[in-house]
């Protein structure tokens, strides 16, 4: 296999999604620099010692990261984000500090570098509240319902005054919620944690009719690279499924690959946090169009998941 000769940047690199996202670039002959703070990446979840990776062990707050991560490469992947919803409220500043401010250090280091290619994990909760179900790119503008989601729609912001001013030739992805290998953060994550240590009794925060779309880790990936290889596939594009289920939805099939019925106690309301969106179902006919589709049903994504979990419940006692 040809190994490109400049190498991509992976922000986020030993995440969840991001790590998947570099086992798919080695695959297809990428050189490939990772920067993460590991503050939530795992490093297990790296090939250390692959002769086509690099990894970067650093904050991206400081700008001369920014400038040294980005420096000789082709694309810049970000994927590294404070992505903890549910808590914003706790630390308000760390998500405008680690969404929005790293983004902008990172466009500002692709300007000075001559770094055209960038591509950005943004999310489905900048819909906040969503009138218009399923939710397209162009919908009505929405109220911002979490720091989270506020902080990604300003790095999109960002994003798209680099490229109007002719830095940048971005692609923005708003995904759905991700599952499968590497999944260690989201409700599929709580659920099993909690079932393993008592298959009994299940906390479910809201009532249980929250309804949203999930993805499997492979299928964004794989978007995410389409992306990188096209000179034209540029702008904003929903990522997820046409299908949703329910949270009580996922607690069956949850249950069912652990062999237990657990009581469901509820803590009630239609939101499970504030911040939380009862409904997220995104409308995928713009990726869709350009040829790429998703490969698995939710259902098999959250057994995939559930499947990995049980493997490597290591990841319980790091959380």
């Amino acid at each position: 296999m040809i190994v490109n000769s400049r190498p991509v940047l992976v922000t986020g690199g030993a995440g969840f999604i991001g790590s998947n996202l570099v086992d798919y670039l080695l695959d297809n002959g990428e050189r490939v620099r990772v920067v993460d703070n590991f503050s939530t990446g795992r490093t297990p979840f790296l090939q250390h010692g692959h002769p086509n990776l690099e990894i970067m062990s650093a904050d991206l707050t400081d700008p001369s990261t920014c400038d040294s991560a980005v420096e000789g490469c082709s694309v810049v992947f970000h994927l590294a984000a404070n992505a903890d919803v549910r808590y914003g409220w706790t630390e308000p500043m760390r998500d405008m500090e680690q969404n929005a401010r790293v983004t902008q250090l990172l466009l500002e280091s692709c300007r000075v570098n001559s770094v055209r290619r960038f591509v950005f994990s943004s999310t489905g909760s900048i819909y906040g509240n969503a009138v218009q179900i399923p939710t397209s790119e162009d919908c009505p503008f929405p109220i911002q319902t979490s720091l989270y989601g506020a902080s990604k729609l300003a790095a999109e912001g960002l994003i798209c005054a680099y490229a109007e001013a002719g830095f940048i030739d971005p692609t923005i992805f708003r995904f759905v919620s991700i599952l499968g290998p590497r999944y260690t953060h989201g409700h599929v994550f709580d659920f099993v944690k909690q079932l393993i240590n008592d298959p009994s009794n299940l906390l479910v925060l809201g009532d249980g009719n929250q309804t949203k779309s999930y993805l499997h880790v492979f299928d964004c990936v794989r978007a995410m690279y389409q992306a990188s290889q096209s000179d034209t596939l540029s702008g904003i594009f929903n990522l997820g499924t046409r299908e949703a289920i329910t949270v009580n939805e996922s607690i069956g099939i949850i249950s069912k690959e652990l062999d237990c019925v657990p009581q469901r106690l509820y803590s009630g309301g239609i939101q499970g946090w504030v911040g939380d969106s009862p409904r997220i179902l995104l409308n995928t006919d713009r990726i869709e169009s350009t040829g790429w589709h998703p490969s698995k049903s939710i259902e098999e994504s959250v057994r995939e998941t559930v499947t990995w979990l049980i493997a490597n419940q290591w990841v319980f006692g790091e959380n």
